[in-house]
């Protein structure tokens, strides 16, 4: 471990944001990074614990060992805490900034509310190593003389792409967007991670033999037998995009949105694309001057508020069907597991006016166009209480509800009936493929990420890339040297 004693000397710090009245004005990432000096502290408060539930399923998907680098960083070797680090996840830049960090839920120093800053050190430890020059290219020795193509090139189809190169297959990424990227590109807002930490690790990817294809939709512009035929395997890593039907009437009015066009659309301005790309509303969505009014209480829901607020909005007000949670839990009932309580996310910190345990009932208009959402207080049961109802002006709203699982086009409609699926009781398609294999009912399809899973976290997009990466080189080879 670092310093024995680090945990009682020293306090819990993390990165400081710029003022919610600056940041506000600009899409760039607006954390401030920590000296050296302040990471290397907050690493030594790690207590190398007996059973480190930071690392372990209850913590973090990938299993990142993160005592072990811990101390390299309190020790200042910065090279053998990056190879560390890259022998879990091939992504920490993403994650360190992104993920929301289960892995300081689990941390025994939670008990006492001062977890170890795991998430800090972990993108500090991913920046150094750019700045060092310590992530290059790892091409294969040699070539296995296999080929695979990847299907989306989110986290999930990124890490299996780099994993499968890198164990000397030729591997082909195919995407349907004009970039790389996935919804690590056009989902996330660019304030809380700039698009140039991908494009780093793509010229990377190519370094090491990756080719990649944009702009090509597998199932309509190359069909999958096509692959199947070509390639010894193909992956499938499609996001869980559907979104999920909130059952709102809204009369066909203009200025509702479901909450991923608008987020996409801004991503592509602040990328210098074409808003008006296929598969996603081509009238301009646009916040500045409005009141808006964003229904969800989730991660989608907060990048909404953010990307409105930095468009100008006058005025935003986020709905949660749910009670509000305590400020703090009972850690006896939950740790190491994570907690329901209240949180701010720095979105909402920018002035965001937030209603619990309020139902949207209906959204309400003139001439067509939004001017207000109806809404009404519920019971414990989820119930609107009658007598309850209330109207908050609106010009603009967005649905920010979560995910149903993948796209019913593509590929998925090119394979028909021919692909086995089940609905779990969340409604997203399981992909009949398992946890060792991840083999489908089609011969050499295997898949894995969101569109196997459901929407989850790009923490455990990255671990089923990894993992069916193993198994499609076990399956392949009859051995793997690549680990799960």
């Amino acid at each position: 471990m670092g310093k024995v004693t680090g945990f009682l000397e020293i306090d819990r710090q993390t990165q400081k944001y710029q003022p919610a009245s600056d940041r506000i004005r600009h899409f760039r990432e607006f954390t401030l990074p920590m000296s050296d000096e302040e990471v290397g502290k907050q690493a030594a408060r790690c207590m190398d614990c007996g059973i480190p539930y930071c690392h372990g399923p209850t913590g973090c998907p990938i299993h990142n060992q993160i005592p072990d680098w811990n101390d390299l960083v309190y020790s200042g070797d910065w090279e053998g805490a990056i190879r560390n680090l890259h022998s879990t996840n091939n992504f920490p830049e993403f994650t360190g900034r992104i993920c929301p960090a289960p892995c300081e839920e689990a941390c025994t120093l939670n008990l006492e509310d001062t977890p170890v800053a795991i998430k800090t050190v972990e993108q500090a430890i991913a920046d150094k190593a750019y700045k060092l020059g310590l992530i290059r290219p790892q091409p294969a020795k040699a070539a296995s003389g296999k080929r695979v193509a990847v299907i989306g090139s989110g986290p999930a189809g990124l890490a299996a792409a780099q994993q499968l190169g890198r164990a000397g297959h030729e591997v082909h990424v195919f995407e349907r967007e004009s970039r790389p990227g996935g919804l690590l590109r056009y989902g996330i807002p660019d304030f809380k991670m700039e698009k140039h930490w991908i494009d780093k690790r793509v010229e990377q990817m190519k370094g090491e033999g990756v080719t990649f294809f944009c702009g090509v939709q597998v199932g309509v512009d190359r069909k999958l037998d096509e692959l199947t035929a070509d390639y010894d395997a193909v992956l499938y890593c499609g996001g869980a995009e559907k979104p999920r039907d909130a059952g709102i009437p809204h009369g066909g009015l203009t200025g509702v949105y479901d909450a991923m066009p608008y987020l996409v659309q801004q991503n592509r301005r602040v990328g210098a694309e074409p808003v008006d790309s296929a598969g996603w509303p081509s009238e301009e969505i646009w916040a500045g001057g409005k009141h808006v009014v964003v229904v969800g209480g989730g991660d989608t829901a907060s990048d909404c508020v953010g990307t409105a607020f930095r468009q100008g909005a006058v005025k935003v007000t986020q709905l949660d069907i749910r009670p509000q949670p305590p400020k703090t839990e009972n850690k006896l009932e939950v740790w190491p597991y994570w907690a329901t309580k209240m949180r701010t996310s720095s979105s909402q910190a920018e002035g965001a006016i937030r209603e619990f345990q309020v139902a949207t009932l209906e959204f309400t208009g003139e001439d067509g166009h939004l001017t207000g959402v109806k809404c009404a207080e519920v019971d414990a049961r989820r119930k609107p209480v009658p007598g309850t109802e209330f109207i908050i002006k609106a010009d603009l709203a967005f649905i920010a509800i979560g995910f149903a699982g993948p796209m019913e086009t593509g590929v998925l409609a090119d394979l028909g009936s021919r692909l086995a699926t089940t609905s779990d009781s969340r409604g997203n398609v399981a992909v009949a493929a398992d946890d060792e294999t991840y083999k489908s009912s089609v011969d050499k399809l295997f898949v894995a990420g969101d569109v196997r899973r459901g929407q989850s976290l790009v923490v455990w997009a990255i671990r089923e890339g990894r993992q069916a990466a193993r198994a499609i080189d076990l399956s392949l080879m009859g051995t793997t040297t690549l680990p799960r």
